[in-house]
């Protein structure tokens, strides 16, 4: 592998493993810093909100609450929805308890049973466009199984320099090895033929 090819392929995977890096970062690393994350399903709240966006919604107390103030709540064990506050209810018997009256910014009513505030889940901080579509994707077979597969190949994109490497410097050796060789070939000594003297006390006929 030339250095260019080196130096592009370094780059790539760099690419790659920043937006794999981010992708974990907005779909499960926010959760360290006291966010949970829901994906948006209806387009009730466009279009401040659009279907297939990620929410991100943090804890907060009930009387913090306020008007315009848009929250996630449960409406049962199996149902999350994300919806404006658009009245902030006191219990006159029961000082504690505050219920909110929702409505989807697309709605045009009001939802039809106030929120308790032991349903709410948090207030909705920000929201990504369409990353709930990635989130659901890579969450659920077939989608969960490309992702291992590309997970994997990253993997080898990452590692495949340092496993050609060692090709690449046996084949060098091998070439350097043979140019040694023949430098010793060429290098060595002339022949030289010694000429043969006359036997001292012969006499020369």
């Amino acid at each position: 592998m030339s250095d260019k090819v080196k130096k592009i392929w370094n780059a790539a995977t760099s690419v790659l493993i920043a937006l794999v890096v981010v992708l974990a970062i907005l779909l499960a690393g926010m959760r360290l810093f006291g966010f949970n994350v829901f994906t948006v399903l209806s387009g009730s709240m466009e279009p401040v909100i659009h279907t297939g966006s990620i929410v991100y919604v943090k804890e907060v107390k009930p009387e913090d609450i306020r008007t315009g103030d848009v929250i996630t709540y449960m409406l049962d064990e199996n149902t999350i929805s994300t919806h404006r506050v658009v009245e902030v209810i006191p219990d006159e018997e029961d000082p504690t308890v505050i219920r909110y009256k929702t409505k989807g910014d697309a709605n045009a009513s009001e939802d039809g049973v106030p929120v308790h505030c032991q349903n709410v889940i948090g207030e909705v901080q920000f929201s990504i466009p369409y990353l709930g579509y990635v989130a659901n994707f890579i969450q659920n077979p077939p989608g969960m199984y490309v992702a291992i597969a590309a997970g994997l190949l990253l993997l080898i994109l990452i590692f495949m320099p340092e496993i050609l490497a060692p090709e690449k410097e046996k084949e060098k050796k091998k070439g350097d090895d043979k140019g040694t060789d023949e430098n010793e070939s060429t290098d060595s000594p002339e022949n030289t033929t010694d000429a043969k003297k006359p036997d001292e006390g012969k006499d020369e006929e």
